[in-house]
């Protein structure tokens, strides 16, 4: 996105801004979103810096809505449409000491690490606290009192059970939300076991933030495009010569082996690798019981991965959808290159589209042609600079 003007003082005046220069369209959608994002950042503005509090603090914290509580937002609507350029510039203006963005499920992985080191204390007898929430909640605050996070979604059962307690205790101590979303609150996790679990903190979101539609008829991403060589279609023995031509030009000689990356007593297994650049199988990936963190684990050891054989994905491969949208967010957040044959384009993989499953596909098919993109190339040189 653009540098943000030395003079802007509010997300209106920075979009009215480039507005005016011409480097963005006039879009009366996103300035309705903008007034929004002002009325929180005028919120947190107006609080006063918290009091530090002490490594015990969360014994005595009030289980009540701070006096200057603020509320949040939620923004959702279709791929595309700026949302996230105006959690970019929120983001900069937000004059929180303590801020924190991160993509949903690395935050959840977070959560789940910390929950299983307090655990842990407790059975090494250096805590009697038994309820990790509290303690968790409150680290989480003392380190962030705005949480932001880019395309929110639900989709594992674990981080389900388990989001009502954890804004309970984030929301009580004052913590400030603001996402962005594919889906309106009510469709979360809207196909998900056990759903009924997961509800209430549908209710508690929707008093601690206000929902607003980002309705802009404009699919921007798509503007952007600029096809480059690394996403091939269909699968053949044509492109499976093409990948593997990529593969060796992208290795200069270099001679890549099969490697394993640690993770808590298990590894993850990468079929080629050398330096940071990495080739694995849609099977490997997908087909194994991996999650976020491993993706996660994959994302920050690589920056540029090569992706064979990428699939039809129907009704059978539930499991392995969501394994792939999980795992394009985060190559996507990471600005790692992705080299892709596949058997469709991708708004063609997925052949049926279903609840909240659809939703989040509409995500990746369109994170997928972005990352193919002079602008996203450019993002992912800048990034491998920078280390």
């Amino acid at each position: 996105m653009q540098p943000m003007p030395d003079y802007a003082l509010s997300v209106c005046e920075q979009l009215k801004a480039l507005t005016a220069s011409g480097a963005l369209q006039v879009d009366s959608a996103q300035m309705d979103v903008a007034k929004s994002l002002d009325r929180v950042l005028a919120g947190l503005k107006r609080r006063r810096p918290a009091a530090k509090s002490s490594a015990l603090g969360w014994l005595f914290a009030a289980k009540k809505k701070s006096a200057d509580g603020i509320k949040g937002l939620y923004i959702h609507g279709s791929v595309g449409r700026g949302k996230t350029m105006l959690m970019d510039m929120f983001f900069a203006m937000a004059p929180c000491r303590k801020k924190r963005r991160a993509h949903f499920h690395e935050f959840m992985a977070d959560v789940h690490n910390r929950i299983a080191a307090h655990r842990l204390k407790l059975k090494n007898g250096e805590t009697t606290q038994a309820d990790p929430m509290p303690p968790v909640a409150a680290a989480l605050y003392d380190e962030a009192e705005l949480l932001c996070f880019d395309e929110f979604t639900v989709t594992d059962i674990a981080d389900a059970m388990i989001l009502s307690r954890l804004f309970s205790e984030l929301f009580a101590r004052g913590c400030v939300l603001v996402a962005t979303s594919n889906v309106e609150p009510d469709n979360l996790y809207m196909d998900g076991l056990n759903r009924g679990l997961f509800l209430p903190f549908v209710a508690l979101l929707k008093q601690h933030v206000d929902v607003v539609t980002l309705g802009s008829p404009t699919d921007y991403r798509m503007e952007k495009l600029s096809s480059q060589p690394v996403y091939l279609v269909p699968i053949n023995e044509h492109n499976d010569m093409a990948m593997d031509a990529s593969w060796t030009q992208a290795l200069h000689g270099r001679k890549a082996q099969p490697l394993d990356i640690p993770m808590k007593g298990r590894h993850i297994h990468v079929p080629l690798a050398v330096d940071r650049m990495a080739r694995f199988s849609f099977a490997d990936l997908c087909d194994k019981p991996l999650g976020a963190v491993d993706f996660l684990a994959i994302a920050e050891r690589f920056d540029t991965v090569f992706v064979d054989h990428i699939p039809l994905l129907g009704p059978e491969k539930r499991n392995q959808i969501k394994r792939f949208i999980i795992l394009v967010d985060t190559f996507y957040d990471h600005a790692v290159r992705l080299y892709i044959s596949a058997a469709a384009m991708p708004e063609e993989l997925l052949l049926q589209r279903r609840g909240t499953e659809g939703f989040e596909f509409d995500r990746t098919a369109s994170r997928l042609f972005e990352m193919r993109s002079a602008e996203y190339l450019a993002l992912h040189h800048e990034k491998r600079a920078a280390e």
